[in-house]
């Protein structure tokens, strides 16, 4: 008997090692999948880091913007708080060579802390953050385009033994505001939104290809400048895809005035209030555009960033506006993801949250 139960035992964990990290994709839809990740927290300025003015290593490009070297102690704070899902925001074109080849050291380590993040209990959204192929595709689409499918390629190969808790996202915030002034006029619009479109496609088609647990894996499309209004503009248009396992991924930091500005700029002045009728009303008509054009036609949001940054507004502002923010969209079937940085709520190097007690509230919103 002790040998069947220890048999049995054993089958057990290889079942859930496969369902983890291979084998067989469970039956869940997209919208299920998206249910089930509760609320979601960015691990931004790590792997994200960007530009050229710090050395061309694994070790600098995740401490540039002021990341402690991350730990599995540290991943496993952010699942003990509750969270469900981690964005993982990559910039995999700052180590690639003149070949287009991703740095296997890097890739090794972005390996690494996926299988962290899994192993924590999360799911884990895996995209393309700050690279440099976006910028050159009005110029030159052809070869931009060779860069971002030969990127996913292998990103595909490398991450295809895990399961469907890891998700894979287009893009970040890509845009072209040189082909169509966003701001003002039509001039080049529906050019900029088709090479947009063609980009989204090319990614389902690229993963879809690798075969493997990519054939069914969930994705998670990003909308233009990932901006509500262009999402749901009619010339967005989402992929084709022979899975049918695509959601779609919005940013909401608005007001920006609010969210973004620490003082006045050119383009605004410095919000340091939020909570009126009127602020209500605009937090819950953008929501509703995404339930209307989007969750309620079938196709899942996740809102991949939200926050509300800067030291000159009272923390309670911080709070209320994050609050309702995330309450919104969880009413609404929506995934809010939280964007956190190292200086933001959750301290690294301890592997805490600043305010445990505000933490608790937000993940007390999924009901």
């Amino acid at each position: 008997m002790k040998r069947f139960l220890s048999l049995l035992m054993i089958i057990a964990v290889a079942a859930s090692t496969l369902s983890g990290c291979g084998g067989e994709e469970s039956a869940r839809t997209t919208a299920e999948f998206v249910s089930d990740m509760g609320l979601g927290i960015n691990l931004g300025n790590t792997f994200d880091c960007s530009g050229d003015w710090f050395a061309r290593t694994v070790e600098a490009q995740e401490t540039a913007w002021g990341s402690p070297i991350i730990t599995e102690k540290m991943i496993e704070g952010y699942a003990e708080a509750g969270f469900g899902v981690m964005r993982l925001p990559v910039s995999w074109t700052v180590l690639m060579d003149e070949n287009g080849n991703i740095d296997a050291e890097f890739m090794d380590r972005v390996d690494e802390v996926v299988g962290w993040i899994l192993d924590s209990g999360m799911i884990c959204i895996l995209n393309s953050h700050h690279d440099g192929w976006s910028e050159k595709f009005p110029q030159d689409p052809d070869g931009a385009m060779k860069t971002y499918t030969g990127m996913w390629e292998q990103i595909c190969k490398r991450f295809k033994k895990y399961g469907e808790q890891l998700m894979f996202e287009s893009m970040n915030e890509v845009g072209f505001d040189g082909m169509w002034n966003q701001y003002g006029g039509v001039e080049g619009k529906a050019e900029a939104f088709e090479m947009f479109n063609s980009i989204n496609q090319a990614f389902v088609d690229t993963v879809r290809d690798s075969g493997g647990n990519n054939a069914e894996r969930h994705l998670l499309i990003a909308s233009y400048w990932t901006n509500i209004d262009h999402a749901c503009d009619n010339l967005f248009e989402m992929p084709d895809d022979p899975a049918g396992k695509c959601a779609v991924s919005v940013h909401y930091y608005t007001p920006s005035t609010l969210c973004i500005l620490s003082e006045d700029a050119d383009w605004g002045k410095a919000q340091t209030e939020w909570g009126s009728d009127s602020d209500y009303a605009e937090l819950d008509r953008y929501m509703d555009m995404m339930k209307t054009n989007f969750a309620d036609k079938g196709i899942p949001v996740v809102i991949g960033e939200y926050g509300c940054f800067g030291g000159n507004k009272p923390r309670e502002v911080v709070e209320r506006w994050t609050l309702s923010v995330a309450e919104a969209a969880l009413e609404r079937g929506l995934c809010p993801v939280l964007w956190d940085t190292p200086g933001d709520e959750y301290d690294r190097e301890a592997a805490t949250f600043r305010r445990p007690d505000f933490i608790d509230e937000l993940i007390s919103l999924k009901k």
